[in-house]
């Protein structure tokens, strides 16, 4: 029989508050619980849930650790997808994982725990549980990974966001989305650390800035729809743990290169507000803080960026910690042909294989894709 464990852990966060200003922001203390609490011991609405969620390019260049956009596909492969179902034999008030799979990637899901505290769905499932004040049902979840870890994607962020967003809506969906964003934070902080830029437009969409981490406060960074803006996302064959690319980060930096950095990302948010593609790619070609470090420990991919620009991107970088490029184009016309140059430039300077996606912005987030009704 699976592990089970209970939604009644104690939280690692304190008391909840939210605040609500312009530019779709709140402003949340880092306990999942929300103001507006849901009802005790809610009633299921659903037999079974499935939920998906993107992925997410973090940092977006001088962005580290604040600034993340969702990215997502019309097939709805780029990201990860769990479901959720009441389960009678399992204990009231715990989770499980019956399965995980891995479609395209066969071996992955060997790799994955089973133990739901192990786990990035299992751990956000029991924080969304607890948040929702579940007592009277035990729930399995199911996960298919589109995502491969360690790329770069928030493969660990699309996993929580899928099962946050899959068990609210079993329960009728009574979380607030900051809930909903706590509840992926605190899977988050138990894989890779404290940081919300992939989990938080995993479950929002679009463009999400962090304004602080305490309090933690969110804002959603609207972006014309009109702004047609796609993303060319190229994924090496080489994995590059969040763990190690962090290790290698500086420890103290410049003052001139605090203010070139500040400057570009004011730059990047106020391109996305007024949606200009050029402004946002320039602004994400140009972190002179953390880039430097990380490129080198991805071979190939000074060349690879170079490529993408000299193809005619409107920008480059690296998606999160990597190993992902990721370039910025508007509209989807030249994606072939960037991806085409960014995958030579892995093999010849890098000599590593590499796969490319052509993705757009995604603005939905965490989604419910189908649901099961009860009997």
């Amino acid at each position: 029989m699976a592990a089970a464990a209970t939604a009644t852990a104690p939280s690692s966060f304190p008391s909840t508050r939210v605040h609500k200003p312009t530019l779709l922001s709140f402003r949340v203390s880092t306990k999942l619980r929300a103001t507006a609490a849901p009802p005790s011991d809610p009633a299921p609405a659903f037999r079974s849930v499935t939920a998906f969620a993107p992925a997410t390019v973090a940092n977006l260049g001088p962005g580290f650790d604040f600034l993340g956009c969702a990215v997502a596909e019309a097939s709805l492969s780029l990201g990860d997808t769990v479901t959720a179902t009441l389960d009678p034999s399992l204990p009231a008030g715990t989770v499980a994982i019956s399965g995980i799979t891995s479609p395209a990637r066969p071996r992955l899901a060997d790799r994955l725990s089973r133990d739901p505290l192990r786990n990035c769905a299992g751990i956000a499932a029991v924080a969304a549980l607890r948040a929702l004040g579940v007592r009277s049902h035990g729930v399995s979840l199911s996960l298919a990974k589109g995502l491969p870890l360690g790329s770069g994607l928030g493969s660990s962020a699309a996993s929580a966001a899928a099962a946050a967003k899959a068990v609210d809506a079993l329960f009728g969906s009574l979380l607030p989305r900051d809930g909903l964003v706590l509840a992926g934070l605190e899977s988050e902080k138990a894989v890779s650390g404290f940081h919300a830029d992939n989990i938080a437009p995993a479950i929002l969409g679009g463009f999400v800035m962090v304004r602080s981490y305490d309090p933690f406060c969110l804002v959603s960074l609207p972006c014309p729809p009109a702004l047609r803006l796609c993303f060319v996302l190229v994924t090496p064959d080489f994995e590059a743990p969040t763990s190690k690319m962090r290790a290698a980060l500086p420890k103290n930096i410049a003052m001139g290169h605090h203010v070139r950095n500040s400057s570009q990302a004011a730059a990047l948010v106020a391109g996305v507000l007024q949606g200009d593609a050029a402004l946002i790619g320039s602004a994400m070609s140009s972190d002179f803080i953390v880039e430097p470090t990380r490129a080198p420990l991805i071979p190939g991919m000074a060349a690879v960026k170079a490529a993408a620009l000299e193809a005619g991107a409107l920008g480059c970088t690296i998606s999160g910690a990597g190993p992902t490029a990721v370039a910025v184009i508007e509209g989807e016309e030249k994606g072939e042909e960037i991806a085409r140059r960014m995958i030579d430039a892995f093999l010849s300077v890098g000599k590593l294989k590499a796969t490319a996606t052509v993705a757009q912005l995604d603005r939905a987030g965490a989604r419910v894709i189908s649901t099961s009704g009860l009997e």
